[in-house]
């Protein structure tokens, strides 16, 4: 058979292979972050495919990180609320990251206030305290981007929400003392990050606990 003669087809490449956005990967590191807040991978295993997400290149590279899990999504199932503990208003993942930075300095963040679905803190000589034990959670994956180089990031939660951490240290410590909520539809913190010669913690606050969360956010949202 001549193939010289045989037709070529046009080239057309597959959706996979186009080249991925810094939003397409945000958008899986996403989804990563809330299967380990449900307990779907463990920190391991979401530290292992969240390198993976920033060494894409393609569409294609990062599908198959996410395939096994639910993709991002309003959870519609619980408009119905069978509890009615817990009203969470709809996610706005436009929204910025709330960004803290201490450099040989202090900086803190506590008492009665809305806190965004993400928070980024870097402690360079300096120190950063996130309190949420009287904060306002409006959607129920809260996350914690820590650095500290020389310094410190220290976060409190109230003992009845469920806290979950993945990082790693050099010559530092990175500790979250891990915390299941009793009620599954609690609000959930995970803590990331790494330490290079200082300390990432994070851990509940005995004693403190969110106190009527539902009439709380429905005088929040004007319901």
């Amino acid at each position: 058979m001549d193939l010289e003669k045989q037709p070529q087809k046009p080239f057309a490449p597959a959706e996979p292979a186009l080249r991925a956005s810094d939003a397409d990967r945000d958008r899986i590191a996403d989804i990563l972050r809330e299967a380990l807040a449900e307990g779907r991978i463990d920190a391991e295993e979401h530290g292992e495919r969240v390198d993976a997400v920033y060494r894409a290149k393609t569409l294609g590279e990062l599908e198959p990180l996410v395939r096994d899990l639910p993709a991002a999504r309003p959870h519609p199932e619980r408009g119905a609320r069978p509890s009615d503990a817990y009203a969470y208003a709809d996610e706005d993942s436009t929204a910025p990251a709330d960004r803290l930075f201490a450099f040989f300095s202090s900086a803190t963040r506590r008492g009665r206030r809305r806190v965004g679905r993400r928070t980024r803190a870097f402690a360079v000589f300096g120190s950063v305290e996130i309190d949420l034990t009287e904060a306002v959670f409006t959607q129920r994956l809260t996350t914690i981007d820590a650095t500290s180089v020389f310094g410190a990031v220290e976060v409190r939660v109230p003992e009845n929400v469920t806290l979950r951490g993945d990082g790693s240290a050099v010559f530092g410590a990175f500790e979250v003392e891990p915390l299941e909520a009793a009620d599954p539809e609690a609000p959930v913190v995970v803590v990331n990050g790494f330490a290079v010669f200082g300390a990432v913690e994070a851990r509940p606050k005995r004693g403190k606990r969110i106190a009527d969360l539902h009439a709380k956010l429905r005088k929040h949202m004007g319901g």
